[in-house]
């Protein structure tokens, strides 16, 4: 069998490390490890070896981490230092026991093709970086707004505090390694390959393989005294979620929003927040660790609140709920009751903003209060609650400043046709940024004349609203009628090239038994064009139409997995 690296260096299929480069090999999937650990997927890839998401044949399938730590070294001193470290920092997992770092389950060695591999077991955490979350708004031509951040901040600030407490430093704070969990909306601090104890008598340390100091972060991410000299404090940490904060927030790169001939972050040109907030990143982005905050704590306590923010995006909808029916005391508490609720399902309902007043204040409070107090009063109220909406590219009814709406869609029919729409989407566990992306594809390109006009609120815009109704509907019908799985339906809108060179790599290796890409590509194009007839073979959109195609190729090829 033949295998290759990431760099696409041909290599022999017992080879653990490529014959070119170095670079450790990736395992095949199916492959049990420790006699228990199926291998389901590669999750991702660093210096020091690949993440795996395993199934545990010992506990009923439950589906886990499997981290490999397979450093490059050949020399076997070099070999037991990286064992020793390996071992350590497997301690320094085993004591942390928070709810928002993923669990740890177990260590152990194994020999593989002669050379020893090291592995970490962890909880799985199912949901979306929140570099994936921010590519999700960019494509909406959004980011995250200073709400959204400084709630953020107040939800991980917390679990750094008790990481610190623990005498440890994560050391590789990035978007990328903050996880937004689907169950209850929590950040979860994830990827601790570069956390290590931090030593009672000094603030640094230094990974010594070979004669190469291997100094942890990312570039831009990670302060001066972590990359330039391997020194790590509790403040090291601080500054990297600062510079997480700053991507989040602009949708730009930490290179793009730092001076480095000057030494300075880009305020105001760049990075547009309020002083408040400013003021707070500042201080934890300073140069010498000295003069930023020295703990969690302190952080928190300077923040602003995330209340004080009028929401600068339409992912942070806020809906104000005024009761006014005089001497209806039960209809009081239950909208006092229900309010809260609201804004929190605000934030968890995935829907476009132009739908969130029709579906999150008329469903979620005026539906809802309608239903158990018996008043219609409610409804009114909510509606001259509405704060205005700024309007993105897609298809949105723009509320005019104060006063009522310019056409409220008060009807039972439209709004159940709403709710219907999102609750399937939901159900089906549908990416919001994916669906609402094609629906509106979809919709401009039966209408080109509507480029660039966004829908309004008004009655002459109520057929066209109808209409993109009508797309979103089949667009839910279709999906349905592909029988995706549910993990190929939470990852639409992710697939990539990447995707496909994979199951290509796979082919070759003969890992799909006689299967070839080629009978792939039939068997795909062949599901495809059932429900898509009329589209171009060859030239599908990659964020639309080839979400779709790169979803129903996953299920084909985890379908000749299981069958091999």
């Amino acid at each position: 069998m033949q295998v290759y690296c990431s760099q696409q260096h041909l290599n022999n299929g017992n080879s653990r490390f490529c014959t070119h480069c170095g670079e450790p090999l990736p395992l095949p999937v199916g492959q049990i490890i420790n006699k228990r650990y199926r291998i389901i997927r590669q999750l991702g890839q660093g210096g020091f070896g690949r993440t795996y998401l395993a199934a545990d044949e010992n506990q009923s399938q439950q589906q886990c981490v499997l981290k490999e730590f397979a450093p490059q070294v050949e020399e076997k001193q070099d070999l037991q230092k990286a064992k020793e470290l390996f071992e350590r920092e497997a301690n320094v997992l085993k004591k942390l026991q928070h709810p928002q770092i993923p669990r740890f389950h177990s260590s152990f060695s194994e020999k593989l093709n002669g050379k020893d591999l090291f592995f970490l077991v962890q909880d799985y955490i199912e949901g979306d970086n929140y570099y994936q979350l921010l590519a999700q708004r960019q494509s909406q031509r959004q980011a995250f707004s200073e709400a959204e951040v400084i709630t953020l901040l107040q939800n991980i600030l917390p679990v750094l505090s008790y990481l610190h407490s623990q005498d440890v430093v994560h050391r590789d704070i990035s978007p990328d390694n903050l996880i937004l969990r689907r169950s209850d909306n929590l950040p979860v601090l994830i990827d601790f390959g570069g956390v290590k104890q931090l030593p009672a008598s000094q603030g640094l340390w230094l990974t010594k393989l070979g004669v190469n100091h291997t100094l942890l972060g990312k570039k831009g991410y990670a302060p001066e005294e972590q990359l330039r000299q391997g020194k790590a404090f509790y403040s090291s940490d601080l500054y990297s979620l600062a510079v997480t904060s700053l991507v989040l927030l602009t949708g730009k790169e930490p290179q793009h929003l730092y001076d480095s001939y000057q030494g300075l972050w880009l305020w105001g040109k760049e990075i547009k927040v309020t002083p408040q907030l400013e003021t707070v990143l500042k201080k934890m982005l300073a140069y010498k660790p000295s003069d930023r905050y020295q703990n969690a704590a302190q952080v928190l306590k300077s923040l602003p609140s995330a209340n004080s923010f009028k929401p600068a995006n339409p992912y942070v909808t806020r809906i104000k709920t005024m009761v006014a029916a005089p001497g209806v005391k039960r209809t009081q508490a239950i909208a006092s009751k229900f309010h809260s609720k609201t804004q929190i399902a605000v934030q968890k309902i995935p829907m476009p903003v132009w739908l969130r007043p029709f579906a999150v204040s008329l469903v979620g409070t005026s539906v809802v209060v309608i239903s158990v107090a018996g008043t219609f009063t409610l409804v009114n109220a909510a509606w001259r609650g509405i704060t205005s909406i700024s309007l993105p590219t897609i298809s949105l009814p723009k509320f005019p400043e104060g006063g009522e709406p310019a056409a409220k869609p008060t009807s039972d029919k439209n709004t159940t046709r709403i709710a219907q729409i999102f609750n399937r989407r939901q159900q089906l566990e549908i990416p919001e940024g994916f669906f609402i992306r094609m629906a509106d594809s979809i919709f401009y390109t039966k209408k080109p004349e509507l480029q660039g006009r966004s829908l309004t609120a008004k009655p002459e815009d109520a057929a066209l609203r109808d209409e993109w109704y009508a797309v979103a509907e089949d667009l839910l019908k279709k999906i349905e009628q592909a029988n995706l799985s549910t993990p190929t339906r939470r990852q639409l809108g992710n697939y990539s090239q990447r995707n496909y060179d994979i199951w290509r790599q796979q082919a070759q290796n003969r890992q799909l038994g006689n299967y070839t890409i080629n009978q792939l590509n039939k068997d795909t194009y062949a599901k495809f064009d059932r429900l898509f007839p009329g589209q171009q073979r060859g030239k599908l959109n990659q964020q639309t139409y080839g979400q779709i195609w790169y979803a129903i190729a996953a299920d084909q090829v985890s379908k000749v997995q299981s069958s091999n």
